[in-house]
C-alpha cells in the first residue's frame, strides 16, 4: 500500500508542477483576439493596410514586432506594407507585444482576407445567420479613404431577424445617399448588402451617419430605423505644410548657448493624434556651414543657439534649410522643407580707438568759436548706431574751460574748438588728454578705464598784437560827498597786456549821468566838477558809476567802469514825510502816530528827538503833547477838549548828532472811528480846511436821507387815511413790530394818530401827545407808553434859536419842530434827566402811587386754548386773526406761556 501511495503522491506533484508551468506560460505568452483586415488583391509597398488596437491586448507593451517582414507595425497599431504584396488567398501573420521589464509577452493574430472572398463567405452563410441570430444592430463599419476598389465596394450587410417571418426590403437614407455627396452609398433591397460606389477623401468627409430601414412589401415596418455610422479610415495622403515659406529671425551676437532664436510651425490635414500627423522638425542645411551654431527641437520646432561664437562683424546673416516630416520622422513619412533666415543683431562688443595717439594744433590768442583740430576713430560695430557713434571728452588740461570737443554725426570725428579766448602772456602751450567711448555701454565685462581709448593733443598759442586791457573791468575810489569842487582823486587805469604799462593810453568819459567829474585824458585822474550828493535820486547804495573808454595809439580800445563810493556826512536833518495826521476824537484813546526819516547813513540818523515848536502868541504846549514811541516815531495827544476841526502845529525832529529840521503838520480832529473815515485837506493859503468824508459816512448820509423820505411819505399817507376813515385802529396794525396793548383796568385808552394829532378812543375826550418814543398819557389813574408806526418826531426842547417847546404842551395842536443843531454833550445833558423823569411817571398814577398795570402778578386761571390769552399784549378779539400764535417759534413760546399764566 505504501509504494502505491508514494507513486500516487509523486504523480500528483508532477501534475501540479505541469499545471503551474502551463499557467505561467499562459500568463507570459497569452494570445489576444484575432483581427481580420480586408485588403485588395494587390498591395503596394509602404501602403496602409489597417489599424489594430494594441492597447486592448497589452497596455504596457514597449516592444512591437511583426512575424512577417512584409508588414511593419507602428506604435499606434497602424499596419503598413514594407514590400509589394500580391496574393489572392488568405494570408496571416502575428504581432508580438512584449514588456522588457517584466518579460511579459502577448501576440495578436492578423488575418488578411481578399475583399471578394469575404463577400462570398457572407453570401454563403446568409441563410444560416438569418436563422441563427439578430442582425438589425450591426457594429459601425469603416472604409479606407482613397480606396482603389474594386467598386462598388462591399462594406457590410444589414439584416433583420424579422426576415424569418416576412419578406423584408432594405433601404437607406442620409448624407451620401439622398444628400450630398449623393449616390455614394447604396444597399441591395433584398439582401441588405451595403456598397460604396467611389473613393472618399477623409479630409472632406470624416464619417457618414446613415439611417437604414426594413419594410415589408406592403409597407409594414417591423423594425425601428437603424442609425448606421460609416467611418472613413485616414490614409497618410497629406504632406505637412509650414505656416510660412520663409522665416526671418533676429538674434544678438555673443549671446549665450541655448538662447532662443525663434519657432517654426507646420500643419497636417490628416487625422489628428495619429502617426499621420505626428510631426518632427529638423535642420537639413546651414549656410555658411561652419561652424554649426543652431539646433532645432524635433517636436516644438524651437530653434536655439548651440554655440556662443556668433560674431556679427564676421557673419551678419545665416540661412537654414529646415524640414518637417510626419509619421514621427519615419523614413517613409511625408516631408516638406522651408527656409529660415537668421539675422545677427549688433551689440557694442568693439571699442572705438583713435587712429593716432597724439595730435598737435595751434590757435591765436583772443580768438573764440574756431575749430582747431579733427580726430578720427575706428569702430567695427554697425555704422550709424549707438554702438558705433563716438562720444569724446576732454579728460585733462581744460580746467579753464577754454576748449570743447563735439562729434561730427556724419563722419564720427571729434571736432576740437576754442570757446574761451586764450592769453599768450599767460600760457603759450596747452596739453589736453581726450578719451572716446560709444553712446551705448560696452557689452563685455571690463572696467571703465580699460574700455576708453585716449589720445593727447598739444595746442600751441600764437601771440597777437593786442589793444589796451581794462583789468579789472570795474575799479572804485572813495570820496566824501562834501568835498569842494576841484578836488582831484585817483581815477581809472588800463594796461598794455604785453608791456603791463599804462603809458600811451588815453581816457575819456562815455557815461557821467550827473556830470559830476572830469577825467584827465592822459592819466585817468578824476576831478570833481560839481557838488556831490550821496542822497541824490540816481544814487543806489551810495555808489556813483561812470563809464570810461581807454584807447591806445592804434585806436584799439577797452571799456571799464569807475565806481565812486560817496562817503556819507551828516548833511540832512530828519523830516516827517506825512504832513497831515488825523485824530479820531470819539475813540477810547485819541492820538496820532508820527514817523520821521533821515536819508543819511544810520550812523548820522536815529535815535530822533521830537519836540513841539512854539509859535508866538499860541498855546501849543498846553494844547498838545508828544510822547516817544521808539527811535523813529512819536505819538501826538491833545490836552484840552478841543472842538472838531483843523489845527496847525510844527514839530522839530533832531538826529543823534543834533541836526534838526522843522516839519509843519496839519492835524485833523474828527468825529470818526478809523483814520480812513475822515481825512483833512489843508489849504495853505487861507489856513482853513474842508472835511472829506469816508465811504461809510457818505453811505450813512444817503441812508438817512432815504429814511427821512420814508417817514414823510408815511405821514402824508397816514393823514389822508385818517381823514377818510374814522377807525381807531389801523387795519395793518398786526403787521407792526409791536401790537398795541390795552390795559384791563377801567378807564379810557388813547392812541396817537399817524399825522401827529390826537385821536380819541371810544368814550374819550382827552387828547394825546405823539412822539418818536411814544406818548405819555394820563387817564384814569394810569399811564401807558405806546409805539406807533410812522409817528411824528418831536423834541422836548430846542435851544439856539430862541424857541422853547415841551412835550406836555403839545395838546390840542400840532407840535412844532425846530431844525437846529446841537453838540452831543448839549443833547445828552438835556435829554438824560428828562428821560428818567418820564420813566418814573410811567410807574405812577395821578396820585403818584404805584400803577396797577405797570407791574402785574400773573395767576393761573385754568387751561385754555393752545395760544391762550397774552393779556397786556393785545385785546383783539378772536376774529382779528391771531391764529399764528398757535405756531410760535421756541423763542416766543416762553412769552406766550407767561401771558397764559397771567
Amino acid at each position: 500500500m505504501a509504494p502505491a501511495r508514494a507513486t500516487r503522491s509523486a504523480s500528483g506533484a508532477l501534475r501540479a508542477q505541469l499545471l503551474l508551468t502551463l499557467a505561467i506560460l499562459t500568463f507570459t505568452c497569452d494570445a489576444c483576439k484575432k483581427v481580420i483586415l480586408h485588403v485588395p488583391s494587390k498591395l503596394d509597398a509602404e501602403k496602409f493596410v489597417g489599424r489594430v488596437n494594441l492597447k486592448e491586448c497589452f497596455q504596457s507593451a514597449n516592444l512591437i514586432h511583426s512575424s512577417d517582414p512584409d508588414f511593419q507595425i507602428l506604435e499606434d497599431g497602424s499596419v503598413y506594407t514594407t514590400n509589394a504584396v500580391l496574393s489572392s488567398e488568405e494570408r496571416s501573420f502575428s504581432i508580438l507585444l512584449s514588456n522588457t521589464e517584466n518579460q511579459e509577452e502577448k501576440k495578436i493574430l492578423v488575418l488578411l482576407q481578399h475583399q471578394t472572398k469575404v463577400l462570398k463567405k457572407r453570401h454563403s452563410k446568409e441563410k444560416v445567420l438569418r436563422r441563427a441570430k439578430r442582425r438589425w444592430a450591426p457594429i459601425p463599419c469603416s472604409m479606407q479613404e482613397n480606396s482603389l476598389g474594386p467598386f462598388p465596394l462591399f462594406l457590410q450587410q444589414i439584416q433583420s431577424d424579422t426576415a424569418q417571418n416576412y419578406t423584408i426590403f432594405y433601404s437607406i437614407r442620409g448624407p451620401g445617399v439622398d444628400r450630398e455627396p449623393k449616390n455614394l452609398f447604396y444597399v441591395e433591397r433584398d439582401t441588405g448588402n451595403l456598397f460604396c460606389t467611389r473613393p472618399v477623401d477623409r479630409e472632406e468627409y470624416e464619417s457618414f451617419e446613415l439611417i437604414a430601414f426594413a419594410t415589408t412589401p406592403d409597407g409594414y415596418t417591423p423594425e425601428l430605423p437603424l442609425p448606421l455610422v460609416i467611418r472613413i479610415e485616414d490614409e497618410n495622403d497629406n504632406y505637412p505644410i509650414f505656416t510660412e515659406k520663409t522665416y526671418v529671425f533676429t538674434i544678438s551676437e555673443n549671446c549665450r548657448v541655448g538662447s532662443t532664436v525663434g519657432q517654426v510651425c507646420a500643419t497636417d490635414k490628416d487625422e489628428p493624434d495619429t502617426m499621420h500627423t505626428r510631426l518632427k522638425y529638423s535642420i537639413i542645411e546651414q549656410l555658411p556651414a561652419y561652424p554649426t551654431l543652431f539646433s532645432m527641437h524635433p517636436t516644438t520646432g524651437v530653434i536655439t543657439t548651440s554655440s556662443s561664437q556668433l560674431d556679427r562683424e564676421l557673419i551678419d546673416k545665416y540661412q537654414l534649410k529646415i524640414k518637417v516630416q510626419d509619421m514621427d520622422g519615419q523614413y517613409f513619412g511625408l516631408q516638406t522643407t522651408s527656409i529660415c533666415i537668421i539675422n545677427i543683431d549688433d551689440v557694442n562688443d568693439n571699442l572705438p580707438t583713435f587712429t593716432r595717439t597724439s595730435y598737435v594744433a595751434s590757435v591765436e590768442e583772443n580768438t573764440v568759436d574756431v575749430e582747431i583740430l579733427r580726430v578720427t576713430v575706428e569702430d567695427k560695430d554697425l555704422m550709424n548706431t549707438a554702438n558705433w557713434r563716438a562720444n569724446y571728452t576732454i579728460l585733462k588740461g581744460n580746467e579753464n574751460e577754454n576748449f570743447k570737443i563735439v562729434t561730427d554725426p556724419k563722419t564720427n570725428e571729434g571736432i576740437l574748438c576754442v570757446v574761451k579766448p586764450l592769453n599768450y602772456e599767460e600760457r603759450q602751450q596747452v596739453d589736453l588728454q581726450i578719451v572716446v567711448v560709444n553712446e551705448a555701454p560696452y557689452s563685455k565685462e571690463a572696467s571703465l578705464r580699460s574700455t576708453m581709448s585716449t589720445a593727447t593733443v598739444t595746442v600751441n598759442v600764437k601771440n597777437q598784437d593786442e589793444g589796451p586791457e581794462c583789468s579789472p573791468r570795474v575799479q572804485t575810489i572813495e570820496i566824501k560827498e562834501n568835498v569842494p569842487v576841484g578836488t582831484e582823486n585817483k581815477g581809472y587805469k588800463a594796461y598794455d597786456p604785453e608791456t603791463r604799462s599804462s603809458s600811451g593810453i588815453r581816457y575819456r568819459r562815455l557815461s557821467d549821468p550827473k556830470d559830476w567829474v572830469r577825467i584827465n585824458e592822459n592819466t585817468g585822474i578824476v576831478t570833481i566838477s560839481k557838488n556831490l550828493d550821496r542822497e541824490a535820486e540816481m544814487i543806489r547804495g551810495g555808489i556813483y558809476n561812470i563809464t570810461i573808454l581807454a584807447s591806445d595809439k592804434d585806436g584799439r580800445t577797452c571799456t571799464g567802469t569807475l565806481g565812486i563810493i560817496l562817503e556819507d556826512v551828516n548833511d540832512n536833518g530828519p523830516s516827517i514825510p506825512k504832513h497831515t495826521v488825523v485824530i479820531c476824537k470819539t475813540v477810547l484813546s485819541p492820538s496820532a502816530d508820527i514817523v520821521a526819516i533821515d536819508p543819511d547813513e544810520p550812523i548820522n540818523g536815529p535815535p530822533f528827538d521830537f519836540r513841539l515848536e512854539n509859535i508866538p502868541d499860541s498855546d501849543i504846549e498846553r494844547t498838545w503833547r508828544l510822547t516817544k514811541i521808539n527811535d523813529t516815531a512819536a505819538r501826538l495827544f491833545y490836552e484840552k477838549d478841543l472842538p472838531f476841526g483843523t489845527y496847525r502845529i510844527s514839530v522839530r525832529v533832531a538826529d543823534r548828532h543834533g541836526r534838526s529840521l522843522i516839519t509843519p503838520l496839519n492835524v485833523l480832529l474828527c468825529d470818526c472811528v478809523t483814520e480812513n473815515d475822515c481825512t483833512l485837506r489843508t489849504d495853505a493859503r487861507t489856513g482853513g480846511g474842508d472835511v472829506r468824508l469816508g465811504k461809510w459816512a457818505i453811505l450813512a448820509i444817503l441812508l438817512g436821507i432815504a429814511l427821512l423820505f420814508c417817514i414823510l411819505f408815511t405821514l402824508v399817507c397816514g393823514g389822508t387815511g385818517a381823514a377818510k376813515q374814522p377807525k381807531v385802529f389801523p387795519d395793518d396794525l398786526a403787521q407792526q413790530n409791536l401790537i398795541v396793548s390795552n390795559t384791563e383796568a377801567p378807564g379810557d385808552d388813547k392812541i396817537c394818530s399817524t399825522d401827529g394829532f390826537t385821536t380819541h378812543t371810544v368814550g374819550s375826550s382827552a387828547q394825546g401827545v405823539c412822539g418818536t418814543m411814544g406818548s405819555g398819557v394820563k387817564n384814569g389813574g394810569q399811564e401807558s407808553i405806546e409805539m406807533v408806526k410812522g409817528g411824528h418826531q418831536t423834541l422836548e426842547s430846542c435851544r439856539g434859536t430862541g424857541h422853547h417847546h415841551t412835550l406836555d404842551s403839545c395838546r390840542g395842536g400840532h407840535v412844532e419842530v425846530d431844525t437846529c443843531r446841537y453838540t452831543y454833550s448839549e443833547w445828552h445833558n438835556f435829554t438824560q434827566p428828562r428821560l428818567g423823569e418820564k420813566v418814573q411817571l410811567c410807574n405812577q398814577d395821578d396820585k403818584h402811587k404805584h400803577a396797577q398795570d405797570y407791574v402785574l402778578t400773573y395767576n393761573y386761571e385754568g387751561k385754555g386754548s393752545v395760544a391762550g390769552s397774552i393779556g397786556c399784549c393785545s385785546e383783539r378779539q378772536e376774529e382779528d386773526g391771531l391764529e399764528f400764535l398757535d405756531h410760535l417759534e421756541p423763542k416766543f413760546r416762553t412769552l406766550a406761556e407767561a401771558c397764559i399764566k397771567r
